[in-house]
This record gives C-alpha cells, structure tokens and sequence, in this order.
C-alpha cells in the first residue's frame, strides 16, 4: 500500500469524525423520555443462529438489539464458523468471559486471561505476580468444553525502568533466566504458553535487543511446546498517514519465531478526535502494511473490540461503554442507529439531562461480521478484546 493511498485513507476518515461534530442534530426519538412501554428482551436461547433469523443487517432497531441480544443459537454454539484461529481475551473485572470461554470454548483456538505480571527484583531475580487470579478449576473446565484450546495467559512486564530492560538486554545469563523462569511457570501451572505485551513500554528505543529478547524467548517456549503470542500496536498509526512504532521491518524480523501476533486494531479515535472504533479500510491497511506479500498472513490476529465507546460534544471527552451499558441506553433513549458505509460502523447519537450531545460507536452484528469477512479474504485470524464485554449473539457469527 503506497503513501498516496494512506494519505487518502486518513483524509477521507478524518472528514467523518468532523461531519459527525459538525452535524450536532439528534434524530426525533433522542429526543424522547424514557417514559413509553418497557422494552423487551429474550432470556431464553434460539434454535437458530443470527443469520438465520435476519439479524445481520445494517438497519437493526435499537428494540430488536434489546430483544435478541441475550439469545444465541444454543443448537451450533459448538459449531465454527471462521477457519483461523481465534484469541480471546478475559479479564478478572468483566467475569462474564469466564462464561464465554465455556459455552463457546469450540469456537476459540487460544485463550488469554489477563492475570500476569513479570517483575525485576535484581540481577537474574524475576518474579510473576497475578497467580491469585489464576482460576484452576475454570482451566479445566474449558479445556472439558473443547479439546484442542490452549490457554495463554497475558503477562505484563510491570514496574520496568530503562535500566532494568537495559541490563537484561546486556545480558545473556539474565535472558537465560528470564526464559528459563517463563518456561517453568507454565510448566508448573499447566498454562500452554503466554500473550506477551511489552512492545509498546520502550517506544521506538532498543528495538533490535527486544527483538532479540523476544526471539529467545519464543525458542525455549517453542523447545518445550508451548507457545507465545506478541501484542503489537497498529502498523499505520491512527488518525495519520504515518507508519506505527511496529512495522514490517520488525515484522520480518519476528514473523517466523514468534507463533502468532495480536494486533490492536482498535482505539483509532480519541475523546479528542472522537469517532469510529475501527475503521474497515485502516484495519485493512494495518495487514497490508506488515505483510504484502502474504507471508505470514496466518500468524497475524486482526483485532476485534467487543467493546464501544460513548464521547460527549461537551468538553472533548469520552468513556468505554460496554454491552451491559449500551443495552441500557438503547432502553433509555430508543435512538436512531445509523449506519456508515465507508468505516463499516454502527452509531446512534442521544441527550442527557443537561450533559448536552453524545454519540456511541459500539459493534454490531454487521461491523463484526464484515470483519471476519475481511479477515478470511486476508487470510489472517482474529483476537477480541475482551469477551466480557459483548453481547451473547456476537458469537453465533464465530
């Protein structure tokens, strides 16, 4: 992808988020109290999957997310969809993903709780903490739930300086025990591997010596069959024509020793450049970028948010709204969900008392599946962060 099409592709976004600041109209039902008949919602599970019932759609009504949003296809939830593998991540804080991770364990190849961190006490002295969220008896019951799902637990290098990735980085002996200590954790706690996230704490500083760190980690893990997963920033930053702190040179550095790479493509806008999530043809650009000639296309999971966010007009600022909220103020406001063609997104727009003009961009049926679309045409997996965050049905389309 050339810099005339990048350039092209921020401009033509970037027009969206002003359009949609500019615009400051509230569709007739915002406007609305919450004062009309209770809306309904399923609690019980369908016979058919979302297809199948014509939910997948880009004019769903905010009474039917409602209603159907709790009823997935309880017959195929064991049944997959999408050929490449597919990362979930749990947090201890949205405990629904436990559940996920049971009910639709065959639809996951790789599962990460977010339970770890890795701290430097000293010379050759590392220490994992996190472990008191580690859940043993969950472990085996997804693992009951669906044969072939490795559980590769997210660790964080927490609490590094400079100088403690420094020393390790001059250090063989250092990055012999920082594997060798990995290697065991997951031995002695019957994890399959690890999700690192690392990449973004140094910037764009000491990259060959984290490249190098990070090879040698994957080696041991590799040697003892286990695998390990890097968490990488976006190859085209948001909102510009720019290239990411993680780009195809560090790629092809990495792409054959590491299993596979998370890649975040989420977060584009900001409280302060609100709009779209994540949008389609930047997502596209974000692969295209690392990998143009298809190589390790597999290796790569595009990233999926089953979570929103809602920003407000006034004073440039913004929050994650996740599926139990968004439900919530679909009931509330019974706004207008409008469709955008270009960023393949979902929005409504709504009024609180007094707190002036918000605008939510959360996922759909259809923004989720024309990104598994996209993922299977680029030949590519997927992560979703986080699968405490979205609504039931989402994983009918899995």
């Amino acid at each position: 992808m050339g810099k005339n099409t990048m350039r092209l592709l921020c401009t033509s976004l970037s027009l969206i988020m002003i359009c949609w600041l500019a615009e400051g109209t509230l569709s007739k039902t915002d406007a609305k109290k919450g004062a009309t008949k209770k809306l309904k919602e399923k609690m019980l599970h369908s016979d058919k999957n979302v297809q199948d019932r014509g939910l997948v759609v880009v004019d769903p009504k905010a009474k039917d997310i409602i209603l159907e949003h709790r009823s997935y296809c309880s017959k195929k939830m064991k049944e997959r969809h999408f050929s490449g593998d597919v990362l979930g991540y749990i947090t201890p804080w949205n405990s629904h993903g436990y559940d996920i991770a049971k009910i639709f364990g065959n639809k996951f190849t790789l599962i990460s709780p977010v339970w770890l961190q890795v701290k430097r006490r000293g010379k050759e002295r590392f220490q994992f903490t996190g472990l008191h969220d580690a859940d043993k008896g969950w472990m085996k019951g997804v693992r009951k739930t669906s044969k072939n799902i490795k559980i590769v637990p997210r660790i964080l290098f927490d609490g590094w300086t400079y100088q403690d990735f420094e020393s390790v980085f001059g250090s063989e002996d250092e990055i012999e025990e920082l594997s060798k200590n990995v290697v065991l954790l997951a031995k002695n706690e019957n994890f399959d591997g690890f999700v690192v996230e690392v990449w973004s704490q140094l910037g764009n500083q000491k990259q060959t010596e984290l490249i190098h760190l990070l090879i040698h980690l994957s080696e041991a893990l590799r040697e003892a069959q286990l695998k390990l997963i890097l968490v990488i920033p976006p190859a085209v930053a948001a909102g510009t024509n720019q290239p990411g702190m993680f780009t195809k040179k560090e790629f092809d550095q990495l792409a054959s020793a590491i299993d596979s790479f998370s890649l975040m493509t989420y977060d584009y806008s900001t409280p302060q450049r609100p709009g779209p999530n994540s949008p389609l043809p930047w997502v596209r650009a974000c692969v295209q970028v690392l990998d143009p000639d298809s190589k390790w296309r597999n290796k790569i999971l595009l990233g999926l948010n089953f979570y929103g966010m809602d920003y407000s007009a006034l004073g440039a600022s913004g929050e994650p709204i996740l599926g139990s909220r968004y439900i919530e103020t679909l009931k509330e406001h019974k706004p207008k969900i409008v469709w955008d063609e270009q960023i393949a997104e979902h929005y409504f727009e709504y009024k609180r008392n007094k707190g002036g003009k918000h605008a939510v961009f959360y996922p759909t049926l259809k923004s989720i599946q024309l990104r598994l679309e996209l993922a299977k045409e680029l030949g590519t997996g997927i992560s979703i962060w986080e699968l405490g965050q979205g609504l039931d049905y989402f994983y009918d389309l899995l």
